[in-house]
């Protein structure tokens, strides 16, 4: 996993900032850098590089395919790079290093742009094509891999992170107003938008081709999930294939030429990881992260149990308040604001983890895979509810709800369930405002949204992204992969990782666990009104030791209520959002915010949210 940067232009370019563009990404890749520009500098390709497959010299970036008229600047790692290097071999061509770099310049000149549908792996890449005068970008399936772009007066700048691009003071910096809406109702920008007016998200699995001559964009889809097929294959029959699925993907992840390790949270999800990475390696290095004190937040000794079953070489990173020390640092790798305190751990965990290794393999995506997330009971629950009403009674009820919504006050505890009633299950989703409904946003920042031409409302771009399946449990589930697994989840895990120089794999996300998940199992293995991860924890009956719980559900959630009321924390907050200094968001709301915090701690994620806009604002000197 690297950093890459670059830019193509309808007339040569500059170079005053590019070398500090691309070192902003230092972090990302200490391991080297390079530069390559065109013969007549419309096009500039940069790396920075973390070296994890062939740490040679050879197998620097940007990287030319022998004599061909490509070059590549990629950040990722491909899985399947030895079955594709034996494919290109028979067919004629020959490879001078050991990289999967070099494998996608060679499978780029066999198939062209059709080249990414082959690739299974963690991606994002820019190709140059001299031959053609494009530059080809693309992003893996599920957006493990970021990649910004942001297109003016004929340029296209990209990069992994949006500082990157800010790095160059002449590149505008002004929030987007339907970005920041979407931030302050969900937590996170989702999409392809970027929190910056002009920026935008290459989507995942997609591909961008931008015309050097005429300076013209194209952008395609190359792969979405597939639709569930009922088959005839028994429960048992899918638990022994998911077994070796991703036994598969745990071992095609565990390719490297540095040490490798695994994140071990003490779930169901890393546990599995953690048990197929045992059957590979003859020791796998674990790491978990403990917040003592702190009961059923503290999975150590979960974590520990996997540890002894499978002889692991275990370390544990204690967690305290101290933590409000590493804020600013966050809100500087983060790039866009983002509401998840997860964050935090999992900074933590991955700088415990750099100490050891270069790799790790996590467990995320289980949850959004397999049906583990417990508001897929509620929802299957109530709308067995809402099928048995009669019609008319079940209009009433939603007619209900949503009056109720509209009188009691935004925050209110159970608005939640309120806006679940007012949904009609059968053909949509509810809402997922997690942080401000619309009119506390409209409050916190008064007149704002009005003043900017009544820009798309968070709600509408909530809806826009539901897909239109009969299934409750398939609609939830693909619209999590699609949404908040790769606006916030895969986020967090990159930046958070990344800022160490630790790659992160995710072998729930390798493509052929990916397609079975969506396409092979039903929805009455996945969750039901009282179960969840139904065929997930049928394996983990079968592979993890017998004291371990399977009925657990714990995030990778630290304990923020209580740290917010610690002096490090408070003072942080109230000089950021209270203080002489407070910034562009109305005090009036925001003291309000506050003071439902110190009485409720549920509002804790809500100050998080203020406390990471304001400060991301800050310090990328951003304006309204």
């Amino acid at each position: 996993m690297c950093g890459i940067f670059g830019l193509a232009s309808v007339v040569p370019h500059d170079r005053t900032y590019t070398l500090i563009q691309r070192d902003t990404l230092a972090h990302r890749g200490p391991d080297g850098a390079g530069e390559w520009w065109s013969d007549n500098h419309r096009v500039g390709l940069f790396h920075r590089r973390l070296a994890i497959i062939d740490l040679s010299p050879d197998a620097n970036q940007p990287m030319r395919y022998l004599e061909s008229p490509y070059v590549i600047t990629f950040n990722g790692e491909i899985y399947n790079f030895r079955e594709l290097r034996d494919d290109l071999t028979r067919l004629g061509y020959r490879f001078k290093t050991r990289s999967d770099t070099e494998v996608i310049l060679a499978a780029f000149d066999r198939w062209g742009e059709d080249c990414v549908r082959r690739l299974n792996g963690a991606f994002a890449f820019a190709i140059f094509d001299a031959r053609n005068n494009q530059l080809f970008l693309a992003r893996d399936r599920a957006g493990e891999k970021p990649l910004f772009y942001h297109q003016t007066n004929g340029t296209l700048y990209f990069a992994s992170e949006l500082k990157a691009l800010l790095a160059d003071p002449r590149l505008p910096r002004v929030i987007d107003p339907t970005a920041l809406d979407c931030y302050l109702s969900f937590g996170y920008v989702p999409h392809d938008l970027c929190i910056l007016k002009g920026y935008k998200k290459l989507p995942p699995a997609h591909t961008l081709t931008f015309d050097v001559a005429s300076g013209q964009t194209t952008v395609k889809s190359y792969w979405r999930l597939p639709e569930f097929e009922p088959g005839h294959s028994s429960a048992s029959d899918l638990l022994n294939e998911l077994e070796t699925l991703l036994e598969q993907a745990v071992a095609r992840q565990l390719v490297a030429d540095v040490p490798i390790g695994v994140l071990l949270s003490g779930g169901v999800d890393s546990s599995l990881v953690a048990a197929m990475a045992a059957r590979r390696l003859s020791r796998v290095r674990t790491f978990t992260i403990r917040f003592p004190g702190h009961g059923q937040l503290d999975e150590t000794e979960h974590a520990r149990l996997i540890a002894r079953a499978f002889d692991t070489d275990h370390t544990e990173l204690v967690a305290t308040e101290q933590t409000a020390e590493i804020v600013p640092e966050l809100v500087h790798h983060f790039d866009e604001p983002m509401a998840d305190s997860s964050m935090i751990p999992a900074f933590l965990v991955s700088s415990l983890a750099r100490q050891h290794c270069t790799v790790v393999l996590g467990g995320d995506a289980g949850d959004e895979l397999f049906g583990g997330y417990r508001v897929y009971n509620r929802l299957l629950k109530l709308y067995r509810v809402q099928s048995r009403l009669p019609p008319a009674l079940a209009e009433m009820l939603r007619f209900m709800a949503g009056a109720s919504l509209a009188i009691l006050p935004a925050g209110l505890h159970g608005r939640g369930l309120l806006r679940q009633l007012a949904t009609p299950l059968g053909q949509t989703l509810p809402d997922d405002v997690s942080f401000f409904e619309r009119q506390e946003r409209d409050q916190l920042l008064p007149g704002y949204f009005a003043d900017h031409d009544q820009p798309i409302r968070a709600e509408s771009i909530w809806r826009q992204g539901i897909e239109q399946q009969a299934d409750l449990l398939q609609r939830v589930t693909r619209n999590n992969f699609n949404n908040l697994l790769p606006s916030d989840f895969l986020v967090k895990v990159d930046r958070a990782s990344m800022a160490n120089s630790l790659e992160v794999r995710v072998p729930f996300l390798d493509r052929f666990v990916t397609e079975f998940a969506f396409g092979k199992v039903p929805s009455a293995l996945k969750a039901t009104e009282t179960q969840r991860k139904i065929l997930l924890k049928g394996l983990a009956r079968r592979v993890l030791p017998s004291g371990f719980d399977t009925e657990r559900k714990q995030g990778f959630t630290p304990p923020l209520s209580t740290w917010l009321r610690q002096d490090r924390w408070s003072s942080l907050v109230m000089d950021v959002l209270a203080g002489s200094a407070a910034g562009v968001l109305d005090r009036g709301s925001v003291r309000r915010v506050l003071h439902k915090q110190q009485r409720n701690s549920k509002h804790s994620q809500r100050v998080f949210a203020l406390l990471m806009l304001e400060l991301w604002r800050k310090e990328f000197a951003i304006r309204l």
